[in-house]
């Protein structure tokens, strides 16, 4: 396959090479073992097809949002909840900028992903805390009020109980609600599909292929074709895809599988179904799925091309949009500090690399004070998960669940002039225990007190000689086994709904928040896009 390289506007070429020797080391080897692994696929890749290599890291982070009457701001660095923060109860009072709390139910912790659809929200479940709540599997929140959201029942088939991890995906054309069982980073066998015509009664319709018997598929994340008659399950190793037939939801049926890279894990699809952006271990694999979607006697999933970058290892998700009619994707680095990334895609073997969307606690030169914060919070800090549009054509914001630091919005109407407009990170849950909080992976992960997933981009800081060593030492840094939850951890796809957005966060469970309109108005054609 051939390389194309294409640097940020601004770098030159031999600036690259001069200054950055070290990362790209590091940046080559990693992308090597992607390259590789772009090869084992079960399916054949076109002459064309090509990798595409982005060495340029952004050490420019987005402006900060201007915090109009009522905000309580951070401290510090955009982003940063500090090590005094934590430790001094600081954070138990949150942060907030030009977005303010409506309601808010807590239940038994917001597990992963969770999904909304009308006035309802389903909790994604963890297993298996999950199963020793009053109301086990996944919880059906009414927000009909979003100043008084209540839980009103649960899903407790096979797969809602076990545990649904980044699988709980709604499709609004078909009113489906879907997941696949993840008990523990990987799963398969076992998934179900809710008709949610009435929201707040999901009503299962494959009462027995899928959650008495299992199917042949593994999975880690899943999602829904654009139309809503192919659900997709995604593994992460060695990046196994399975596509599930669900034109008759009662009956699903697996009609495709295949290897597609050595980390598989979120994806977008095209409007039309027809190309997938699937993340792989340092950037996008780009296939496509046109034979799937046309239900093709014996189809095949071609490799169209590859994505790479050396900052933001293991990518999450990808939202295909449009800018005045040309194809772009937005797509996010879940870790390793690479932020949001935007490509225009119009030529999809070549790329435009157009923004990229980071925190200033993102920023390798603030990569020794991300470490110094995150100490004791456990495996997560502060980087992006699952992001969404406000419409997926011409879109006019962007709102992310940013782990750490909460949910950030950010407006995107010209892609040359992102800025931050607004961001809520809510009250630390900061003592709370597994009796209390059995559906929070925060709870789970504070066995460990080390922010794990920021070592490959701390260790090209390093190499670069953009941080201080000393600088990562704290007050908190003898918390290696138990943290303290002194921040909460939000990972759910914020929805909007007109000024207010809703979400789900580990610690604190749902939350109906609202949007200054000093800094938002919501087109009249709003509707939220996952990807």
């Amino acid at each position: 396959m051939g390389e194309f390289v294409r640097l940020m506007p601004g770098v030159s070429p031999n600036h690259s090479r001069r200054k950055r020797r070290p990362l790209r080391t590091l940046g080559v080897f990693v992308v090597g073992v992607a390259l590789t692994a772009t090869t084992l696929s079960f399916s054949s890749a076109p002459a064309d097809a090509g990798n595409h290599f982005f060495p340029n890291i952004s050490e420019t982070a987005v402006p900060r949002a201007d915090c109009g009457p009522g905000s309580l701001p951070e401290r510090g660095l955009q982003g940063d909840v500090s090590a005094e923060d934590r430790n001094s109860g600081r954070s138990r009072a949150g942060y907030r900028c030009n977005m303010t709390k409506v309601g808010n139910v807590r239940g038994s912790g917001g597990g992963i992903v969770s999904a909304t659809f009308d006035h309802c929200s389903y909790t994604g479940s963890l297993f298996p805390g999950d199963n020793f709540m009053s109301q086990p599997g996944v919880q059906v929140v009414d927000s009909s009020n979003p100043r008084a959201p209540r839980i009103v029942g649960s899903l407790k088939d096979t797969a809602m109980r076990g545990g649904t991890w980044e699988t709980l995906k709604v499709n609004k054309k078909r009113k489906l609600l879907a997941a696949t069982s993840v008990p523990l980073l990987w799963g398969g066998g076992f998934f179900a599909v809710y008709d949610i015509s009435d929201c707040a009664h999901p009503r299962l319709l494959n009462k027995v292929v899928g959650t008495r018997t299992p199917l042949p598929f593994t999975s880690h994340e899943g999602g829904f074709s654009p139309d809503g008659r192919t659900y997709w399950a995604s593994g992460i190793w060695p990046g196994h895809l399975s596509a599930i037939d669900i034109a008759n939801p009662a009956v699903p049926r697996v009609i495709w599988q295949g290897l597609q890279a050595f980390v598989g894990h979120g994806f977008g699809i095209t409007p039309d179904g027809n190309r997938m952006y699937i993340s792989n271990a340092a950037g996008v694999t780009v296939l496509d799925i046109s034979a799937v979607q046309r239900r093709a006697p014996y189809p095949q999933v071609p490799h169209v091309a590859a994505y790479l970058w050396p900052d933001g290892q293991v990518n999450q998700h990808t939202i295909p949009v449009t800018y005045r009619g040309r194809p772009h994707i937005v797509t996010v680095d879940e870790l390793g500090s690479g932020g949001v990334k935007i490509f225009d895609v119009t030529k999809v073997n070549k790329p435009d690399y157009v923004a990229q969307i980071k925190l200033e606690i993102n920023l390798p030169k603030n990569l020794d004070t991300n470490f110094r914060s995150g100490m004791g919070g456990s495996v997560f800090n502060s980087n992006p998960h699952y992001c969404t549009v406000d419409r997926p054509d011409d879109p006019t914001a962007l709102a992310c669940s940013w782990e750490s630091s909460g949910i950030r919005v950010f407006d995107i109407k010209n892609v040359r002039k992102i800025r931050e407009i607004g961001y809520y990170n809510p009250p630390a849950q900061k003592g709370a225990t597994v009796a209390q909080l059995p559906n929070s992976p925060h709870v789970l992960g504070s066995l460990s007190g080390v922010p794990a997933v920021e070592f490959l981009s701390l260790g090209m800081a390093i190499l670069n000689g953009k941080v201080s060593l000393p600088q990562m030492i704290g007050p908190r840094v003898g918390m290696v086994v138990g943290g303290d939850m002194a921040t909460d951890w939000c990972f759910s796809p914020p929805t909007w709904h007109g000024n207010q957005i809703w979400t789900t966060c580990s610690d604190g469970g749902f939350y109906a928040l609202n949007l200054s309109r000093r800094v938002y108005t919501p087109p009249a054609n709003q509707d939220t896009t996952i990807g």
